[in-house]
């Protein structure tokens, strides 16, 4: 286990299931992350392909990640395993957003209830119209963060977007990047430390710092974790 201390973020290098167990208590923390989705190809047989060949549609060439060749069985046992670990860490009535696509949607908010988290919604993502057309479909346009409670939660303090509009990053630091505006406006009812799980290349971490928030991550790809330290140097030195 590597652990790199970047002013108020705490980001560990290593499989979620197996560090978790590390990761002090969040008092007053919450849950926000974008795992990976399994998804991408609706066959079985695709799964196995390398994520570049299933996520990336340019020619710029990203790091493969890791954790993304399971059905939506082993999805759901999966998700509920460390869904479940990390409900141990935060307080009663923390809150915890979780990305899926459309594809396991069904999936997630299954395992975070299976994980005793209380499902509250979804907060759907609109990626505008930047989205890829589809000739006679509709486009594939949103991606959404399923969020839930631990336990009760009071209706006190501010509120946040229902849903989310806003283009992709571009240029990409990860395949699968999101935009820090989109995880600035999830912030905006949670209270820190934040724990993320799936830190990929550090956008909730970047978001996390702008929000003045305590940010803990966790990341399996080496390749990954170097840009997400890098980024969020990066960051720091400027605020």
């Amino acid at each position: 286990m590597h652990i790199e201390v970047i002013g108020n973020a705490t980001l560990y290098y290593g499989d979620a299931l197996d560090l978790l167990a590390n990761v002090p208590d969040l008092s007053g923390g919450a849950i926000l992350t974008d795992p990976p989705y399994s998804s991408g190809n609706s066959q079985r047989s695709n799964r196995d392909i390398s994520t570049s060949r299933k996520y990336s549609f340019q020619k710029v060439k990203y790091p493969e990640f890791d954790g993304d060749s399971r059905d939506q069985r082993s999805y759901f046992a999966w998700s509920s395993q460390w869904l479940r670990q990390a409900r141990r860490k935060v307080p009663p009535s923390a809150l915890c957003c979780v990305f899926s696509d459309w594809r396991q949607l069904p999936t997630t908010t299954d395992a975070i209830q299976s994980a005793g988290w209380v499902w509250r919604g979804i907060v759907p993502w609109d990626k505008t119209e930047c989205a890829r057309p589809q000739r006679g479909r509709y486009r594939n346009q949103a991606e959404y963060a399923v969020w839930a409670t631990n336990g009760p939660r009071a209706l006190a303090g501010s509120s946040a977007p229902g849903v989310i509009r806003c283009r992709p990053p571009s240029p990409r630091l990860h395949m699968a990047g999101k935009p820090v505006e989109l995880m600035s406006d999830l912030l905006q009812v949670m209270e820190g430390p934040i724990l993320d799980p799936f830190m990929g290349s550090g956008t909730i971490g970047v978001a996390c710092l702008r929000a003045s928030l305590t940010y803990i991550g966790i990341e399996s790809s080496r390749e990954y974790f170097e840009i997400a330290c890098q980024r969020i140097h990066l960051e720091h030195a400027i605020l």
